[in-house]
């Protein structure tokens, strides 16, 4: 669920590990979030809020070990969860320190670098069941890439797969 935290990060970080494109991802963390969004999603888990609302909510559109494609998976929080639920998941992200986290947390899963908005090289294998952007994905992707990412997603669908964005604002 990105953008719900700001962060300011400092001029020497940049964007050096962000994609080519200006995202507000980037411009919001500097591609160094990746640690603090893990241990603010552990203190929400430790004081009782429910953190897998997004994968339950996916779990109940699909069938048993269904194929899901988490894009913008940060930290890997939703991925891992629909994978302890049975999913085959599959995370790509843009922030490497994200990735980073989800990496170490869940070592077995398959964890990509990359722009939603060139998904196509990737190699990703078609026929998702479902592709998830949750939380703020959509609304920090670099402008005007939208409609590209959008395309992407479906690109990777099966035949009446499932497209589940979060528009957070």
């Amino acid at each position: 669920m990105r953008g719900s935290t700001p962060f300011s990060p400092t001029p020497s970080e940049g964007t050096q590990n962000m994609s080519s494109q200006d995202d507000r991802w980037a411009k919001l963390t500097g591609g160094q979030a990746g640690e603090e969004y893990a241990r603010r999603f552990a203190r929400l888990a430790a004081s009782g809020q429910d953190v897998h609302g997004e994968a339950a909510f996916c779990d109940a559109l699909l069938n048993p070990a269904a194929r899901v494609l988490d894009a913008g998976c940060g930290t890997g929080r939703i991925a891992v969860r629909l994978t302890e639920l049975g999913h085959h998941c599959t995370g790509v992200d843009v922030d490497r320190s994200m990735l980073a986290v989800a990496r170490r947390d869940a070592p077995g899963q398959e964890w990509l670098h990359g722009d939603l908005a060139h998904l196509d090289g990737l190699g990703l294998d078609p026929g998702f069941d479902l592709a998830l952007a949750a939380g703020n994905v959509i609304p920090l992707l670099a402008p005007g890439t939208e409609p590209a990412v959008v395309r992407q997603l479906a690109t990777v669908l099966r035949p009446g797969g499932l497209l589940v964005t979060g528009m957070g604002l």
